[in-house]
């Protein structure tokens, strides 16, 4: 399984807000630290901002900050926000043809690890994985 990009730029979105802690980041500078396209980052916070995660201020001076402690906001919740589809296999997911459903067992196993692998993102918060700026190759702006 892998994370689509917009989980990724999500996680990293607010990787880079708790870093910065009360310092509002800019869609501009994230886009350009990360070297990714500030118009998809866009729809990232927007969602992350709609989910509660994220609070946006606009105009000058404006940016994203956390909403709430990073100690409060769990990787699994950002994922389960940012991922439309847990869909493993076409059985799993909605419109499913394939002819042995009824008699596999494959979407119990893979929704088992599904459910292991969301768990274990549960206990993990964004607290945890809080980088210095620096770490994201700029400095804290005086």
């Amino acid at each position: 399984m892998q994370l689509t990009r917009f989980s990724d730029y999500g996680l990293r979105l607010m990787m880079m807000a708790a870093a910065n802690g009360e310092r509002r980041i800019t869609i501009e500078e994230t886009a350009r630290t990360f070297d990714i396209s500030r118009a998809h980052l866009m729809k990232v916070a927007q969602l992350l901002v709609r989910e509660g995660f994220l609070k946006a201020v606009r105009g000058r001076g404006g940016g994203l900050t956390l909403a709430r402690p990073a100690e409060s906001i769990t990787i699994g919740a950002v994922v389960r926000a940012t991922e439309s589809d847990f869909a493993i296999v076409e059985c799993m997911g909605p419109g499913n043809q394939c002819r042995i459903t009824p008699a596999c067992r494959l979407r119990g196993v893979l929704g088992e690890a599904l459910g292991a692998f969301l768990q274990v993102l549960d206990r993990h918060t964004l607290a945890e994985l809080v980088l210095r700026p620096e770490d994201f190759g700029f400095a804290r702006a005086a």
